[in-house]
C-alpha cells in the first residue's frame, strides 16, 4: 500500500492537474516527495530494522501508512493536505521496504534468500500495478474524492492486518548470522569496489523505473494515447517485472549465479526502452513495456541478494536501504531531468529516454566488472 500511495497520480497527471488547478510538475511533486523523504529517513529506518527488528520498525512505518493515506483521503480537495499526507506516508515507507533482506535472512536458508527476496520485492510492484490499472479506471467512475479515500481505507486495513499478524522470528531458526553493528556495516560496505559499482548501477536502474512510473503519461500522451491506455502500459511493465522477478530469483538460486543475471537484466532491458521511446502502435508499446519491466524489475531482488552477500556481515537492512536511496536520488534528478528536457513544441521526453538508455550501456559494462558473489562462487 505504500507503493501504491506513492505512484497513485502517476497515470492521471493530467486529469490530477486540472482537478488541483496546478502543473503537471507539482502533480509529479506527490510522488517525488517518496524519494525526498527516503534520503532524509534511511539512515533512522535501516538503524530500527537492524536494531529493533523488522517488526517494529515495519510496524512503525504500517502506521504512518495508515494515519496519512486516511489524511489524504477524508481531505482529498485540498492539494496542501494531500501533499503533507505523501510526505507523512513517505516518512514510513523506508520502514517498511528496507525490511525484505532482513526477512529473507531472518526466516530463510542462504540457498533460499534470494527467492524469498524476490516475492519480498514484488511488494515493490504489486502496488505501483495496482495504482496504474485501478486508478484511472477508479477516477473515470468514481472521481478523485472517492478514490483517495479507497486507497486510505485500503492502507488503514493493511496496516491492522500487518500488526495483528507479524512475527519477528520464525518457530523454527534459520541459522546463526552474526551480524556487526550499523555503523561499522556501513564503513566496510563503502570499501568494497563491487558495492560501489552495484551502488551506481541502482542509481541508473531504480532511478529510472522512479522517473518513467512518474512520467508514464507524459512520457506517450505527445503520441496520443490517453491515461487508461498509460495505466495499461504502467500495469503491463509491472506485470512484466513481477514475473521476471520470481523467475529470475529462482534461476539464480538453482545454479547459484548472481552476476550473470544483473548483466542480463541490464541489457535485456533497452529494447524495451526503446519502444516505449518511439513507438506508436499501441500493440507494440505494451509488448516494450511488458520487456523493459521484465529486465529492469528481475535485477532488484538479485541485487539485493548479492549486496548482502558480498558484504557480510554488514547488517541486510543497511545494504538494502542504501541501496533504495540511491535509487531515490537519482529518481529526483531523472524526475526533474526529464521535465527540463521536454521537446518545447510536443513535449516529448525522447532525449531523456535516449540519455537513460545510454547509462543503462555504461551499467552493463559494470556489471561485467562485479566478481560473483562469495557464497556462490566455485560451487
Amino acid at each position: 500500500m505504500t507503493q501504491v500511495l506513492w505512484i497513485t497520480f502517476a497515470p492521471i497527471t493530467s486529469a490530477a492537474a486540472q482537478f488541483y488547478h496546478t502543473s503537471d510538475l507539482m502533480i509529479g511533486l506527490l510522488s517525488m516527495s517518496f524519494m525526498i523523504m527516503f534520503i532524509l529517513v534511511f539512515l533512522p529506518s535501516a538503524y530500527a530494522i537492524d536494531t529493533w527488528g523488522f517488526r517494529t520498525a515495519v510496524g512503525i512505518g504500517a502506521v504512518l501508512t495508515a494515519v496519512f493515506g486516511l489524511t489524504r483521503g477524508v481531505f482529498a480537495s485540498n492539494f496542501n493536505i494531500v501533499l503533507i499526507s505523501q510526505i507523512g506516508v513517505a516518512i514510513g515507507q523506508p520502514f517498511v521496504i528496507g525490511a525484505i533482506t532482513k526477512i529473507a535472512a531472518r526466516w530463510f536458508l542462504a540457498e533460499e534468500r534470494a527467492t524469498a527476496s524476490g516475492i519480498g520485492t514484488l511488494a515493490l510492484y504489486l502496488g505501483p500495478l495496482l495504482a496504474m490499472l485501478l486508478t484511472p479506471f477508479l477516477v473515470l467512475h468514481i472521481g478523485m474524492r472517492r478514490m483517495l479515500l479507497v486507497y486510505g481505507l485500503a492502507s488503514a486495513a493493511a496496516a491492522a492486518f500487518f500488526l495483528l499478524v507479524a512475527r519477528e522470528h520464525p518457530p523454527t531458526p534459520a541459522g546463526r548470522d552474526e551480524r556487526v553493528l550499523m555503523l561499522d556495516g556501513l564503513k566496510s560496505m563503502l570499501r568494497q569496489r563491487d558495492f560501489i559499482f552495484l551502488l551506481v548501477m541502482f542509481f541508473v536502474g531504480l532511478g529510472m523505473f522512479n522517473s518513467v512510473s512518474t512520467w508514464i503519461e507524459d512520457i506517450i500522451r505527445p503520441r496520443g494515447f490517453t491515461i487508461s491506455q498509460a495505466g495499461m502500459l504502467g500495469g503491463l511493465m509491472l506485470i512484466g517485472g513481477i514475473i521476471g522477478a520470481v523467475i529470475i530469483s529462482l534461476l539464480s538460486d538453482q545454479l547459484r549465479r548472481r552476476k550473470p543475471f544483473i548483466i542480463l537484466a541490464l541489457v535485456g532491458l533497452i529494447p524495451g526502452l526503446m519502444g516505449m521511446t518511439y513507438s506508436s502502435s499501441y500493440w507494440l508499446l505494451l509488448v516494450s513495456g511488458f520487456s523493459f519491466g521484465f529486465f529492469l524489475l528481475s535485477a532488484g531482488p538479485i541485487g539485493f541478494q548479492y549486496a548482502a552477500e558480498i558484504t557480510h556481515p554488514a547488517p541486510e537492512g543497511t545494504s538494502n536501504i542504501l541501496l533504495l536511496v540511491m535509487g531515490q536520488i537519482s529518481g529526483i534528478v531523472f524526475i526533474f531531468g526529464m521535465d527540463a528536457l521536454k521537446a518545447p513544441a510536443t513535449g516529448a521526453m525522447t532525449a531523456s529516454l535516449l540519455i537513460l538508455a545510454v547509462l543503462t550501456v555504461i551499467s552493463a559494462i559494470l556489471a561485467a566488472m562485479i566478481r560473483e558473489s562469495p557464497a556462490h562462487e566455485g560451487r
